[in-house]
């Protein structure tokens, strides 16, 4: 049996530690999903020339295109926009079903969006709503399938980078008034994300 497995992190290059292990580790590139705000472009130095995209349907088949021609999931990240999360860095079967993408080819539309996307995956609802806006947020998503005999692996693999509490997150967001993800909520700009950050570092035990 298949279980999607799934973590947070602040900074793309924790995510980009843990997605090295994994592949270490022998986990297929085609089981690995990177998706990581980009707000700023700050994250622009880790894609080759000519991996990028916009949004929608013929957006999600271009990028379908260049997730599924390369060698290294790391290899393969280019830009897009998700809906309701702006500008991301992403590779991998989440971000191009996300981008709506299915079996190389646009479905049309976000596909369901990254929500959706995760959800159609196995990932609970609660935490598909919470990851989506940890992404908003700033954040990097990892998001891995994996079967059984290969979890307990996996799940140590993304715990070893820095990943973010998911319980003590979702309690801070919804301490602040946050209930769920809000496609139509304002994309965070580089100060917003900036402030993110600093705020959720002073909580790190």
């Amino acid at each position: 049996m298949t279980r999607t497995i799934t973590a947070l992190y602040d900074t793309y290059e924790d995510a980009e530690l843990a997605v090295r292990d994994l592949e270490a580790a022998g986990i297929r590139d085609e089981d690995i999903s990177l998706v990581a705000n980009n707000s700023g472009e700050r994250y622009r130095k880790y894609v080759k020339e000519g991996n990028e995209a916009g949004t929608g349907a013929e957006a999600g088949a271009t990028f379908g295109a260049v997730v599924g021609g390369t060698v290294g999931i790391l290899a393969g990240v280019g830009m897009l926009a998700i809906p309701g999360v702006g500008p991301v860095v992403a590779a991998g079967w989440l971000a191009a079903t996300a981008a709506g993408v299915v079996g190389g080819a646009a479905v049309g539309g976000a596909g369901g969006g990254l929500i959706g996307a995760m959800i159609g995956n196995g990932v609970p609802e609660e935490d598909a709503n919470f990851y989506a806006e940890g992404v908003r947020r700033g954040g990097t998503l990892v998001t891995v399938r994996a079967e059984d005999h290969l979890a307990v692996t996996v799940e140590g693999i993304l715990r070893q980078h820095d990943s973010v509490d998911l319980v003590g997150r979702r309690t801070a967001y919804q301490e602040a008034g946050w209930s769920r993800f809000d496609e139509n909520a304002p994309i965070y700009d580089t100060d917003e994300v900036a402030r993110e950050r600093r705020a959720h570092e002073s909580i790190r035990p």
